[in-house]
């Protein structure tokens, strides 16, 4: 008597899959096979008959599947300032423009709303996690479970008082009280998110430090972004940013070093023996002229490195396929070598590397059994993409997020065809209008 086949919930069958962990390795004519929100297989598509009995199956002849993108840096909110001022320095745009700005109208409700309308442009990008830096935490937390993504919530802390939080303390109480609330959510983690090391002092970052620790917690902050905010550490403390951290014991493989822009070799060094990690962020760097990363010698040194978009009111896109495209490019011609950053470490940067800055690379970044769910699928068949010779090196070069055509997070749909799923992309789009006409100056 033939035994009947282990039913399961999913099977994808693509033209090329990317497990982006082993390195380097593309498999053909492949299948993912899926059961409760988990991977449970990978193999070529001819076996999938005789081994399972799936529910749905997705055909993709003419796709690559990869894992989902992690966004590691974005302030995700900001969504609602896109486009609000332009073509400025980094301390300019802050000041006269987006804190006073924030002071005016930033809310729960404008968290929820931004935030919501950044998970529909991150999920159609390919986007199924995103590390987040804001106001009223929870706030964002709740869009994102609304949206169907992962995210990390960052619990911000700054000195100064907002709409939001009195000062330190009460930014760090009303953070941890929101990760108490909802640490039972399966697509929620948390990062502890001092925004930099200019507007936190040594008080504020002792205590990140000592609750980072206490509740393991990964460490997320801007650092050394300009050579503005290097002058003002050395004028008033009397060392870099990255020198004062590492006094203050802050170096560690719980940080998350974003930007990292302006960095000598030993501080490099520092980065790298310490085990910390760094966000990529190249278009907000180039569009805020504070420079490009030396991405180059952090990989050299062995540094993790994961992308970032930042926020949409300095990017001015969530868009991690031209940070991959602009990754590679920018290192080639800053080391002045063609092979400096290829391919498959853009891809790396955009995926495991991401998952493994946020401590998350046991459940997300690959296509490995056990792991969760978290999918996009890319299709090659249009005439700008053909011929495709190393899928790997499309996605970096020459595909973009309008061509990502299903995205799963957690084994569950969330785009189809290019549109996404129990979303509603006129009442969002109606929402961001209202906004705009509160907010326009």
């Amino acid at each position: 008597m033939t035994m009947p086949l282990p039913p399961v919930d999913l099977v994808i069958e693509a033209r090329w899959v990317v497990p982006v962990d082993p390195a380097d390795l593309v498999l053909e004519n492949h299948a993912v096979v899926v059961n409760h929100g988990r991977i449970i297989d990978l193999l070529p598509q001819n076996e999938v008959a005789d081994r399972f009995a799936p529910r749905i199956r997705k055909r993709l002849a003419q796709h690559v599947l990869i894992p989902g993108l992690v966004n590691l840096h974005t302030h995700a909110a900001m969504s609602l300032l896109r486009g609000l001022a332009d073509d400025l320095p980094l301390m300019q745009w802050l000041r006269e423009h987006v804190w006073p700005t924030e002071a005016k109208h930033v809310s729960a409700q404008f968290v929820h709303d931004g935030t919501l309308l950044a998970c529909a442009e991150m999920l159609r990008g390919g986007i199924t996690c995103f590390n987040d830096m804001y106001f009223f935490p929870r706030a964002a937390a709740e869009a994102a479970l609304a949206a169907g993504m992962r995210a990390a919530i960052g619990l911000i802390t700054v000195d100064f008082p907002s709409n939001y939080a009195a000062d330190a303390d009460d930014y760090l109480d009303k953070g941890l009280a929101v990760r108490d609330q909802l640490l039972g959510e399966p697509l929620l983690s948390f990062c502890l998110a001092p925004h930099a090391p200019y507007t936190v002092g040594e008080r504020s970052l002792a205590r990140v430090l000592t609750l980072a620790e206490q509740i393991e917690l990964p460490i997320h902050l801007h650092l050394h972004e300009t050579v503005q905010e290097l002058d003002d550490s050395l004028q008033r403390f009397g060392v870099r940013p990255i020198e004062r951290l590492r006094r203050l014991g802050l170096l560690s493989p719980a940080l998350i070093a974003v930007h990292a822009v302006h960095l000598n070799i030993h501080e490099i060094e520092l980065l790298a023996q310490h085990g910390c990690s760094v966000a990529h962020c190249p278009s907000s760097n180039l569009k805020l002229a504070s420079g490009i990363a030396p991405i180059t010698e952090l990989s050299a040194q062995g540094v993790n490195m994961g992308l970032g978009t930042d926020g949409a009111a300095s990017n001015n896109r969530l868009d991690l396929f031209q940070e991959m495209r602009l990754a590679a490019l920018l290192a080639k011609e800053q080391s002045g070598r063609a092979d400096a950053i290829h391919a498959h470490q853009v891809l790396h940067m955009a995926t495991l590397g991401g998952a493994r800055a946020l401590g998350l690379d046991a459940c997300i970044g690959s296509i490995s059994r056990g792991k969760a769910a978290d999918l996009c699928a890319v299709r090659l068949d249009d005439v700008a993409l053909v011929p495709c010779y190393d899928p790997v090196s499309h996605l970096s070069y020459v595909l973009g997020r309008e061509h990502v055509s299903e995205v799963w997070v957690a084994g569950r749909i969330r785009v189809e065809n290019g549109q996404l799923v129990d979303n509603n992309e006129i009442g969002l789009i109606k929402l961001a209008l209202l906004w705009q006409n509160k907010i326009r100056p």
